[in-house]
């Protein structure tokens, strides 16, 4: 059952009869399960589950006390903002307390948790990754340079893929045919898979290309799973920003063909093989408070400040990767970027206390990369500087 939640009112400065009637006439109409009063020297201490607020109104009208009383009994009760609904009550404890599910285990295993991605053929055995490439940024072809690594070496990917949206990459074409951008795309993430550990998580930052009513985080939804990786969930960057005019495009004040505006991108979670990930106790950093509130799956964060600084038209802030690799990572773990740009991933990565793998085509991100590792080893950098 869930506790009650209490109110204090104050009755100093009301006749003690008064008090006394309010509360043992409360206590003769409203069940104990739901609530009921109890009068404590110079306080009423209200023990409350659920109300019907439109009875207590009716019940305290209905009484011969003082009126300043019984403004006072209704006003501390509904003044309550926080609450749900339970047919005409209010319900004022346990309303977020998740459902429960009779037998959950038995329909689990009858109808098949991620029954999409149950006939895999993973492995199970996990490699290191070879020394040449731990904790380095490497100029590449992201493609070929993933070819030399071994099979589930890295324990983590969380990347932003070029999003061709015709922006102003340094060598990077951003207006390519779309079956040509996916075929490139999933010819590297079908890579990334491969090297991804068993139990692994691959991370996918992706903002859809509305204006040409690409829904790029569906068509990558749909690669994840024909590629036999569980989904583990989804998470809203609210990035805040409401800048975007309202008539730039679509229709203006008619049904003809509204443009809808969004604020926010997708941070697509998945695992290979395994929704559970290994790992020690000690090597877990993330604290209790970020844990509460970063599983609340929609972060505000605001955008990345510094692009004109690092040439790079489309990154994610630092804050964002912290987030994803202290809450689906741990300590020592491997992070790949394999579009590492300017290097935020590996970057945070560094400051977190994970070893690294970034690559990018470009030789000015990589050098760009490498300077902010550099500044982070020297201490120059504070997490959200």
């Amino acid at each position: 059952m869930a506790k009650y939640r209490k109110e204090i009112l104050d009755v100093s400065s009301f006749p003690l009869d008064d008090c006394r009637e309010l509360v043992a006439a409360f206590n003769s109409t409203f069940p104990k399960k739901d609530a009921y009063m109890a009068l404590e020297e110079s306080a009423i201490h209200i023990m409350l589950i659920q109300l019907d607020m439109v009875k207590y109104r009716e019940f305290l009208d209905g009484l011969s006390i003082s009126e300043d009383l019984i403004k006072e009994a209704f006003d501390v009760i509904n003044s309550i903002g926080s609450y749900g609904l339970k047919g005409s009550k209010r319900l004022f404890s346990g309303y977020n307390a998740e459902r429960k599910v009779v037998n959950r285990k038995a329909k689990e295993q009858s109808r098949s948790k991620h029954y999409y991605a149950n006939d895999h053929s993973f492995s199970k055995v996990n490699n290191e990754l070879p020394p040449e490439f731990e904790n380095k940024i490497i100029c590449a072809d992201s493609l070929q340079l993933l070819k030399k690594l071994p099979d589930n070496c890295i324990d983590i990917i969380f990347t932003s893929p070029p999003y061709n949206f015709g922006l102003d990459y340094d060598t990077h074409n951003d207006t390519a045919r779309w079956d040509e951008y996916f075929d490139m795309l999933f010819a590297i993430f079908k890579e990334c898979i491969r090297v991804l550990k068993y139990g692994g998580r691959f991370v996918v930052n992706v903002q859809p290309l509305y204006s040409d009513y690409i829904p790029i985080h569906h068509i990558i939804g749909n690669f994840f799973i024909q590629n036999k990786m569980i989904w583990k969930g989804e998470i809203l960057w609210e990035k805040n920003n409401y800048n975007c005019k309202y008539s730039s495009w679509g229709s203006w004040k008619s049904p003809s063909s509204p443009y809808l505006k969004y604020t926010w991108e997708f941070v697509e979670v998945y695992c290979k093989g395994d929704l559970k990930k290994k790992g020690d106790k000690e090597n877990i950093d993330i604290t209790a408070e970020e844990f509460k509130s970063w599983v609340v799956a929609k972060w505000s964060i605001a955008p990345e400040r510094n692009m004109k600084e690092y040439g790079h038209p489309a990154m994610f802030p630092e804050q964002l990767a912290e987030r994803v690799l202290k809450l689906f990572s741990y300590q020592n773990d491997v992070v790949l970027d394999p579009f590492n740009g300017a290097g935020t991933t590996t970057v945070v990565a560094k400051k977190t206390g994970r070893r690294y793998l970034g690559i990018d085509i470009s030789e000015e991100y990589c050098k760009i990369a490498q300077d902010r590792i550099d500044q982070a080893d020297l201490g120059q950098q504070s997490l959200f500087d």
